[in-house]
């Protein structure tokens, strides 16, 4: 029976819906900012940055191999394996090894929640930023193949300006490398996420304008919560949180430039309050052994996440 009233409802709210979502979302990302609670967020999942495990993996004591089946018996959800524990890198491994590892970890049970290079695109010689944007894009292809949803990247790698430039300058020069980068993630459905690194980004700030300036649907933050160094971490964390793609959860992070304990309760609210869903990967750093280090942070962070509802 035709029911002309109700198609006339269905028709003005499937019109109204791109308005409703954009009017949503940039009200989320606002109350968030202001440090509001926003209401829950979807599902989270753990992942382990494998930069957990650097010294046993560049030592050789522990393969890829190896140390994902230690995250699967675990109990993570997914892994981020840094490029340079791949054969060659810079270089590029061949697709034989990198289908391995992603056969490897599908019959672990665990998902590839992204990769990651050490770039640099601060530097003033063009022909150099060139081949960091090559870099990148060689990455970015593997990442794709791997099956890696995001390519974490950073600006560059000190913090101190090259001789003769201003931030400004420097800045564009990023900002145009990160866009030339975003367009050819687009061609292989990978996201690049910028990572704060107390480098050449030291504050909220100077990740927003960056991210703003390359205005990509394919770039987003990798949300570093130990590399904010200046003034309070945890208000530069919630400001950037509603432009996280993916984490970095650390043991411990600065506060007025001292290093403490992290209060997990209040990052796993900023967390929920953001409104964020996907991966959460963490890292262990510092000394210690990672077989030891990693199980018991990951039992902190789950109970953190848990208490945050």
């Amino acid at each position: 029976m035709n029911n002309p009233g109700r198609r006339t409802f269905l028709k003005t709210a499937v019109a109204s819906l791109p308005l409703m979502a954009t009017a949503q979302t940039i009200a989320s990302a606002q109350e968030a900012i202001a440090g509001k609670k926003t209401g829950k967020s979807g599902p989270i999942r753990l992942s382990c940055n494998l930069y957990s495990f650097n010294e046993p993996l560049m030592s050789g004591q522990m393969t890829l191999d190896d140390v994902l089946t230690f995250c699967s018996e675990l109990g993570f959800d997914a892994v981020d394996p840094t490029g340079y524990y791949f054969p060659k890198y810079p270089a590029l491994p061949d697709d034989g090894y990198l289908y391995q590892i992603k056969r490897k970890a599908f019959r672990l049970g665990l998902d590839i929640s992204g990769t990651g290079v050490r770039n640099d695109f601060t530097l003033p010689d063009l022909a150099r930023r060139k081949a960091e944007i090559e870099l990148v894009k060689k990455w970015t292809g593997a990442a794709a193949r791997l099956g890696a949803p995001v390519i974490r990247i950073f600006s560059g790698t000190g913090k101190e300006l090259p001789t003769g430039y201003n931030r400004q300058e420097v800045t564009t020069w990023v900002v145009d490398a990160i866009r030339e980068c975003t367009d050819y993630a687009a061609t292989q459905g990978v996201m690049i996420v910028l990572q704060n690194h107390a480098d050449f980004i030291e504050t909220a700030d100077h990740v927003l304008d960056i991210v703003r300036r390359v205005n990509s649907e394919w770039l987003a933050v990798n949300l570093d919560i130990g590399s904010f160094k200046i003034g309070d971490p945890y208000q530069q964390i919630a400001i950037v949180a509603p432009y996280a793609a993916t984490w970095q959860v650390k043991e411990k992070l600065f506060v007025n430039g001292q290093e403490q304990e992290t209060d997990l309760n209040k990052i796993m609210q900023i967390v929920r309050e953001s409104g964020y869903k996907g991966y959460l990967p963490i890292e262990t750093l510092g000394k210690g052994d990672p077989r030891v280090k990693v199980p018991a942070f990951f039992e902190r962070v789950k109970k953190a996440l848990t208490a945050a509802g």
